[in-house]
């Protein structure tokens, strides 16, 4: 413990960079209790140590986001990549360069620039973990702190204009009081420092909801934008399960559900009803996720079976995908990902799809097809203990349709995630969205509406937002999407239509 107090005290005597300033600025002055409505983008140079990140922050991305009207940039970075040989108590002051320049491209074009901890000593969302635990290690806070503390001297003759600390990136699995200890000795060393720097926490549950016990330590406080997450992470690479997902649609009907639980869980059982009214014969195709341990699913037309198959996951081939064997319960929850066809007579009629025997499993989307060829899909992303809700099944000469009690829109952005944020900027806290976006899988127009109706969301709540990324798959630019007819700009692919829909907002 001597050797590291020694440390410490050799890292309080770095020289400071300069930080090149630029001409009068614009921004708006930040407060804690009152963030700017920035608008901008997130830049992954540093974000990973190891990956394709690691180079230079580009002038040319600050001098573009300037010129197309933008104000903010955040930069989620490793701290890899500042420390030295390894030892995260040793911090490298010849690392900084880029860090330095890219807070002077700031100042020269008039961008606030945000420094986010995305892996923090002890703690990461990333891959692999970190050896220790932030939350509980007394050194990985004692280390975490220090780091903080070398920021906000290097940086400290920076006005807030320009320049605000961002923690730690996204807590999860903790509780408030839990986030409030941790955060409240990262904020008092960076204040022992700079006591004015603005400071940003992200929000708990991966930023989903506002921390009410950081109220006290005079925080902003960031929200995420990644709701449905089935839509922004569809067949995201680094997401387990989601090759598999259905394709989104937004708007997009909204059940809840998607288990049918068997006898073995009575407390949770939820058959999904259809009330059919089919002008002709059709064809519905469920598709059939996770099977735990065993289960029979049954589809009946009132009382009539029309089809059942029995499940009975276990090792090896089978009609499975997957093979998943979980030694905590002794069972086997296989990965089918497999549809199947019953056949439906015109008419009016109740339709019962249930699980009449054995564990759960999990039904991943609905298709009707009528005799004409007309189709209509119903994807569901599955929700454990979430009852399923009725649904209609139409179908007349104008084609077939599924009927939800409730779907997923602006509405349901501002009920379900904004408003709580809205509420938290009522009651003194500073509040943006720190990272939001669409992974290049999703279909480009289910994109755009579904980015449009975050727009408006973020409006009407009046908080700013940074949208992840800049260059990259959820971007404007290089987002290696199949279906955008790109614009040539200067060697890089330019999604016009994504850029000028975020710059009417």
């Amino acid at each position: 413990m001597r050797r590291f107090k020694q440390i410490v005290c050799l890292a309080a005597v770095f020289a400071f960079a300069a930080i090149a300033t630029g001409s009068a600025s614009t921004l708006p002055e930040p407060r804690p209790d009152t963030l700017p409505r920035w608008r901008g983008f997130n830049l992954l140079e540093k974000f990973i140590k190891g990956g394709s990140s690691g180079g230079p922050y580009r002038q040319e991305d600050f001098r573009l986001i300037s010129e197309w009207g933008f104000n903010f940039v955040r930069l989620p970075m490793d701290y890899r990549f500042w420390i030295k040989d390894g030892d995260w108590a040793q911090i490298d002051e010849t690392a900084f360069a880029d860090i330095d320049q890219a807070i002077a491209f700031g100042r020269k074009y008039d961008i606030h620039v945000c420094i986010n901890f995305h892996r923090a000593p002890g703690y990461t969302v990333a891959q692999p973990p970190e050896p220790a635990d932030l939350w509980t290690d007394a050194q990985a806070q004692l280390v975490c702190a220090m780091h903080w503390a070398y920021f906000a001297r290097r940086y400290k003759d920076v006005p807030n204009t320009h320049l605000s600390f961002n923690l730690l990136n996204e807590p999860a699995d903790i509780d408030g009081r839990t986030y409030y200890r941790v955060v409240k000795q990262l904020v008092e060393a960076i204040r022992a420092e700079d006591p004015n720097r603005l400071i940003i926490a992200d929000g708990l549950n991966w930023g989903k909801q506002p921390c009410e016990e950081l109220v006290a330590l005079g925080v902003a406080q960031a929200a995420r934008g990644y709701e449905p997450f089935a839509l922004t992470h569809y067949k995201a690479s680094w997401v387990a399960g989601s090759q598999s997902w259905p394709v989104p649609q937004w708007p997009a009907p909204l059940a809840g559900g998607g288990y049918l639980y068997g006898p073995t869980k009575p407390d949770l059982r939820s058959p999904m009803r259809l009330n059919a009214n089919l002008h002709a014969p059709a064809t519905l195709t469920l598709t059939v996720g996770t099977v735990s341990a065993s289960a029979h699913l049954v589809v009946r037309q009132g009382e009539k079976e029309l089809w059942s198959q029995t499940f009975t996951p276990g090792p090896g081939d089978g009609p499975w995908k997957e093979v998943v064997f979980r030694p905590e319960w002794n069972v086997y929850q296989n990965v089918y990902d497999r549809s199947y066809e019953i056949s439906l007579p015109a008419g009016r009629y109740p339709l019962t799809l249930d699980n009449v025997r054995g564990d759960w499993l999990t039904l991943t989307g609905l298709e009707l097809r009528t005799q004409d060829g007309t189709a209509a899909d119903f994807p569901i992303r599955p929700e454990w203990g979430q009852p399923n809700e009725p649904l209609r099944v139409e179908s007349d000469e104008n084609g077939c349709r599924f009927v939800a009690p409730r779907r997923q829109d602006a509405d349901w952005l501002w009920q379900a995630v904004f408003s709580r944020w809205y509420t938290a900027r009522g009651q003194g806290i500073g509040v943006m969205v720190g990272e939001w976006g669409a992974h290049n899988r999703t279909p480009h127009d289910v994109t755009l509406r579904w980015m449009e109706d975050c727009l408006k969301t973020f409006r009407r709540a009046e908080i700013g937002w940074a949208l992840w990324n800049f260059r990259g798959s959820f971007g404007v630019l290089d987002s290696g999407r199949t279906d955008v007819p790109y614009e040539d700009l200067d060697g890089l692919k330019l999604d016009r239509k994504m850029l000028e829909l975020l710059r009417r907002y």
